[in-house]
């Protein structure tokens, strides 16, 4: 019987497959883990519990998906932007950004409440925000909806549109704001919300959707944004017409209202001749440029001439815009080399739009004129397939991921700007791609393959001068299963790939290259949504300073019976978890910090719910949240309320101790292990789940109703193992304190 000491120094190998149980000959078997759940891989090797979440606000309607989209102006002024059906709301410092103050000069103990504000400018369902209230101090801080609302006054609701009695809260004595939830209005139903694709360029953002006009989302301030259609320059077109088919302006001249007649319908959309959706379409002909306006009928239409034409007579010479409710509109948009570029239309679906060179709205390409190589450039990819294009992605080349397969476009030299004499698409690899945006990280494009089971990295190698993608799920493939949905990048501190997973979990990989580290890990947040697990329905990354980026999601949970959707943050990583009153391991939690207290309000979101609680840095008994609040079992001056979630690890079985071969199969038993911890309280490590020991931490000189400093350094503990021929390890933190493993020592026996 040996015995032997093993040492498991780190956990860059991640989560790995149940069909890789047999493979502990592979180099990342020891370092991998059979469960990695609500734990981040650093890229050091260690282990460290995921941060929980801030709640910031219920999503515009809970009834809903919605989606995140962000938005970056400059290095310090960031915004994730809120779409759900028809309108954007806008977040800013982990808040709504809100209209203006109204100011309250009563509030009626009634039912429902109504109140006075001068010229208040809402409508009925706009959500607003009520603070500084003196006397009726039960409705600050709180949201409702407007409701019956004449101009000076308006009824309160709250979110399920019930209204709010009053009668029975503290008379409203003075004071108090109204703020309206700023909202845009968008021509996007909760269908479409996750197939749009966005590119920006500093305070512009362009966002397409192929049912819907080109729209571009400018920003001037805080509240001051615009959803406008773009209004492109001279085109882009479609190929010239083939056909003895002829278009008569009957004028030259620049000038509205101008019918035009065609001598037939074949060749004007597939023969169906001029329809209703061809309004706003371009129509080059006799060398300049119109617009329809109007359709009369299959061979008459109304157009306004844009650049004079060269005759008024009827020519074969003409052309119909690429762009169009007729023909669908782009799919893909990108920036690449001063132009902006457009993609996928259903009619042209591999066909790719690019804007002149600095001017992206112009989309000029000197149609029968000599091309310079500034114009506008329109190439369409062949191949023996339909190759619907489904991203763009720029890098040290155009990256096109389509249905079948992953091209690159370049200038034809490795230094060449791409112009319309030098435009080179290669094809790269046979992959195909799933209708979900890909991220750029660092030369790599990584994008999500056509079942959407598999993420692949798209990169150059010197080896073959070309292009491969392999796959970054291999050893993980349980990882997706369901399928993905989204992706985000979060480049600072630790380099992690979100994506947001069918069932409602988000998995990280921690991606650094260079240090060959790739590590999965899934996260579960905290609640419940029926029967199951709360639910993870988008993720995005902002930039919040030029050290951290944060990460936003979305979050979907039964909250006393009706479901609520949730915009929350994960919170910043702290590499010093010196101070326990700034633990933030909570879900959809929000913090209180003042004079003492032992009523904590401000939860209506939380309404039923069983939260946990971290007072004065201490743990504290668990509560239910009642009208928004909880009774504190002693006073505190900094709480933490949220919702509690577990952070578990499990190692790959143990391959250790044998005198005779390997000891996979054999009977072993753990009786010792050291585990090494950073800056860690209130660990628990086993066998089982269900057979843990509690690390101690607190010593009898410590108060109780206080934090006590995070631990780190060696604890040494007798594992309650019994004899079996797997080895597994377990620990799993279940309290709202942190936990970072930096390293395993267990000690074992094994029998031959």
């Amino acid at each position: 019987m040996a015995r032997v000491a093993v040492q498991l120094t780190n956990f860059t190998g991640g989560e790995l497959s149940p069909r890789l149980d047999g493979r502990n000959d592979l180099t990342k078997y020891s370092s991998g883990c059979k469960t990695l759940e609500n734990l981040i891989v650093y890229p050091h090797g260690a282990a460290a519990r995921r941060p929980g979440t801030s709640f910031v606000a219920e999503v515009a309607n809970s009834a809903n998906k919605t989606r995140l989209i962000p938005f970056e102006f400059s290095t310090t002024q960031t915004y994730m932007l809120e779409f759900s059906n028809l309108k954007i709301r806008v977040y800013k410092d982990n808040g709504s950004v809100l209209e203006g103050d109204k100011t309250i000069s009563g509030i009626t103990k009634a039912n429902p409440a109504v109140v006075t504000a001068t010229s208040h400018g809402y409508s009925n369902g706009d959500e607003v925000v009520i603070t500084a209230v003196a006397g009726m101090t039960e409705v600050n801080g709180k949201r409702f909806l407007v409701a019956d609302k004449t101009t000076n006054t308006f009824e309160l609701q709250d979110k399920d549109g019930t209204d709010i009695n009053s009668s029975a809260f503290t008379a409203y004595s003075s004071a108090g704001v109204s703020n309206k939830v700023f909202e845009i209005t968008t021509p996007y139903t909760t269908a479409q919300l996750f197939d749009l694709k966005f590119a920006q360029s500093a305070d512009v953002m362009y966002i397409t959707h192929p049912s819907h006009e080109v729209e571009k989302l400018s920003r001037t301030g805080h509240t001051a944004w615009t959803l406008t259609d773009v209004d492109f320059t001279k085109g882009p077109m479609q190929d010239a017409n083939t056909t003895d088919t002829t278009l008569n302006p009957g004028q030259s001249a620049v000038g509205t209202g101008i019918a035009l007649v065609a001598s037939a319908t074949t060749g004007i959309n597939s023969g169906s001749g001029f329809l209703a959706t061809d309004v706003g379409r371009f129509v080059f002909l006799s060398d300049g440029y119109a617009k329809i306006t109007g359709v009369t009928n299959t061979t008459n239409a109304v157009i306004t001439i844009i650049t004079a034409l060269s005759g008024s007579s009827a020519t074969a010479n003409w052309q119909l815009g690429a762009f169009s409710d007729t023909t669908g509109h782009p799919s893909c948009v990108t920036f690449f080399e001063q132009r902006l570029v457009f993609a996928g239309t259903t009619n042209q679906p591999q066909t790719v739009f690019f804007s002149k060179s600095g001017d992206y709205e112009n989309m000029d390409a000197n149609i029968g004129g000599t091309v310079a190589d500034d114009d506008a450039i329109i190439y369409t990819i062949a191949s023996n397939q339909v190759n619907a294009i489904r991203f763009m992605t720029a890098t040290r080349t155009l990256i096109i991921g389509t249905a079948g397969g992953e091209f690159t476009v370049s200038g034809g030299g490795t230094d060449s700007a791409v112009t319309p004499t030098n435009i080179l698409i290669k094809k790269q690899s046979n992959h195909g791609a799933a209708n979900v945006d890909a991220i750029a990280v660092g030369n790599a494009t990584l994008f999500l393959q056509r079942a959407k089971r598999k993420i692949r990295e798209l990169a150059y190698n010197f080896d073959v001068d070309g292009y491969i993608a392999p796959d970054m799920t291999i050893l993980a493939e349980h990882i997706s299963e369901g399928g993905l949905t989204q992706l985000a990048y979060q480049q600072e501190p630790n380099q992690i790939i979100y994506a947001v997973r069918g069932d409602g979990e988000l998995i990280g990989l921690t991606y650094q290259r260079e240090q060959q580290v790739t590590a999965w890990h899934r996260h579960i947040f905290g609640g419940a949504f029926g029967s199951g697990n709360a639910v993870c329905e988008s993720v995005a990354v902002i930039p919040t300073d030029d050290t951290e980026y944060e990460v936003y999601v979305i979050v979907k949970r039964t909250i006393n019976g009706v479901t609520r959707r949730f915009v929350e943050f994960i919170n910043n990583f702290d590499f010093t978890e010196t101070d326990n009153t700034t633990f933030n391991f909570l879900d959809s939690a929000l913090a209180y910090s003042g004079s003492a207290v032992t009523t904590i309000s401000g939860l209506d979101h939380l309404e039923g719910q069983t939260v946990s609680i971290l007072a004065n840095g201490a743990t504290h008994p668990d509560k239910t949240v009642s009208s928004g609040s909880i009774t504190l079992d002693r006073s505190s001056t900094n709480v933490k309320v949220g919702l509690a979630y577990n952070s578990i690890l499990q190692t790959m079985r143990i391959d250790a101790g044998s005198q005779n071969g390997t000891s996979q199969g054999k009977t072993k038993r753990i009786y010792e292990i050291t585990i090494r911890l950073f800056e860690s309280i209130g660990v628990e490590v086993g066998e089982t789940l269900d057979n843990m020991e509690r690390i101690p931490f607190r010593t009898s000189f410590d108060p109780m109703d206080e934090g006590i400093p995070p631990f780190t350094g060696d604890k040494a503990v007798e594992f309650r193992g019994n004899y079996d021929t797997d080895g597994f390890i377990f620990v799993r933190q279940t309290q709202p304190l942190p936990l970072t493993i930096l390293s395993l020592y267990p000690e074992l026996q094994t029998n031959d």
